[in-house]
């Protein structure tokens, strides 16, 4: 079913509709600079990713993460029944999270159902991030995502020039996790997936390439996506000035 075009509030969210979270981890993280995977690099000792579903096990409304990785990674192994691995990872992350969508139906996840589709290499979002990406959305019709507001000054380029000074005051950075019902990001990606997902570049893009129109939730500046080799260092350290 298509997914319904108002960001207007419902004012009776159903409350059998079940939460899920899924995580796309089927790249290699090129640009990281690492001799494999970069959400296998350990960080205080751990495996990336592990950080990442620490924070998602600590929200006690999601009933399942499903971690999409490549065919044949067999690196990652976890005991835990709210965890469930799949090897249908694709050729981009847009189809990885479409494989991962039709794994979380095939496992008895309904259309109506929401997905928190979040990125394996941002391990330093919170619970309470999380929690409030759902809060605001449960109620909503279209969903949302995290992001954050655009704080430093944004210049247009030419030929390695600056050409010009872009108005930054409705440009958001946008995060992860982001939340939509199953069905209608299912629907939305389906719609792509013969040109090769052009266009998409994340979940909300896809919402809005089908005419939705995508709720912002205020993310941190601390949710970064670890893509960079000095971005470990940063993730480390922010990772360890949260312990006890």
């Amino acid at each position: 079913m298509p997914p319904t075009m108002s960001a207007e509030l419902s004012d009776n969210p159903s409350s059998s509709e079940r939460l899920f979270a899924l995580l796309p981890c089927a790249g290699t993280g090129s640009r990281a600079g690492t001799a494999g995977p970069k959400q296998y690099e350990p960080l205080l000792g751990v495996p990336l990713v592990l950080h990442t579903l620490g924070a998602f096990q600590a929200v006690p409304r999601i009933e399942r993460c499903l971690v999409v990785l490549a065919p044949g990674d067999r690196f990652l192994t976890v005991d835990d029944p709210s965890i469930e691995l799949v090897h249908c990872g694709g050729t981009s992350r847009a189809e990885s999270v479409a494989n991962g969508l039709a794994a979380l139906r095939a496992g008895g996840a309904g259309p109506n159902d929401w997905v928190l589709v979040h990125d394996a290499a941002r391990c330093l979002v919170t619970p309470a991030q999380i929690d409030a990406l759902i809060d605001a959305c449960l109620g909503d019709t279209v969903g949302g995502l995290l992001a954050l507001k655009l704080p430093d000054t944004l210049k247009a380029e030419t030929g390695g020039r600056v050409a010009a000074t872009v108005d930054r005051g409705d440009k958001w950075l946008a995060q992860t996790p982001q939340m939509f019902r199953i069905g209608a990001l299912q629907a939305a990606l389906a719609a792509r997936a013969a040109s090769g997902y052009d266009g998409i570049t994340d979940e909300a893009s896809a919402m809005e390439l089908a005419g939705a129109a995508p709720r912002l939730v205020p993310g941190s500046a601390q949710n970064v996506k670890v893509t960079y080799p000095e971005d470990f260092a940063l993730a480390e350290a922010v990772l360890k000035s949260r312990q006890p």
